[in-house]
């Protein structure tokens, strides 16, 4: 996957000698988060909008030096990382560095969740199944056996959520087998936390009186 042709080189970077005036204009006919500013060409850091409310046009970005904050890519990057940067930095723009640590250009949020949302997990036909384990106990070796042992095709799998010693992982399988998937998970001590297609096992839970207790001993 190349996002590499997604890289915005129109978007201003400013230099830290300068005012905010331009920088103020930026935000204002932009909803974007951020922006790179330079020293003598080299990266110094990236300027939030969130900072910008009380600034005067007058004032110098060269006040605010050890304010800027420091997060940036790299052509090379993959968009995996790159997804990861924007979510970690509450950003919907991002400065690309080269070897020279010149910025070359920006990715746009938008641009790579669009490239994201093109992979065969969301374009190719599946059922989505979402799955939690200890994190001593994951293996995603052992989930791609698991669905690959009832003749099932593993789409793709990230981990969404992890905290308390628990993660989980979304999962897109082909829907040969689904019931069988789901019941293998089960045996293995996995709990279910969704799924898109019919489970019976699911369904005889839900027609039973103590079902309620059950999911919330989950």
């Amino acid at each position: 996957m190349h996002i590499q042709e997604h890289i915005i080189t129109t978007i201003p970077v400013f230099e830290i000698k300068d005012t905010f005036e331009k920088v103020l204009d930026f935000f204002q006919d932009t909803t974007y988060s951020h922006v790179a500013v330079v020293e003598e060409g080299r990266f110094l850091g990236v300027f939030s909008e969130n900072d910008a409310e009380a600034l005067l046009p007058e004032t110098k970005i060269e006040e605010f030096r050890y304010e800027l904050q420091s997060f940036f890519v790299r052509g090379e990057t993959n968009w995996l990382d790159v997804l990861e940067a924007f979510a970690r930095n509450e950003a919907n723009l991002l400065p690309i560095l080269n070897e020279k640590e010149e910025v070359v250009g920006y990715y746009d949020l938008t641009d790579i969740v669009t490239v994201f949302i093109e992979t065969p997990f969301f374009t190719d036909p599946g059922s989505i199944l979402v799955v939690a384990t200890g994190i001593k106990d994951y293996s995603f070796s052992e989930i791609a056996q698991i669905v690959e042992s009832n003749n099932a095709k593993l789409i793709g799998g990230f981990i969404t959520d992890t905290q308390n010693d628990i993660i989980q992982v979304t999962l897109k399988i082909t829907t040969d087998n689904y019931n069988k998937v789901v019941q293998t998970f089960r045996r293995y001590n996995y709990h279910i936390l969704f799924g898109n297609s019919d489970d019976q096992f699911l369904e005889d839970l839900k027609e039973r009186s103590d079902y309620l207790d059950k999911y919330l001993n989950v």
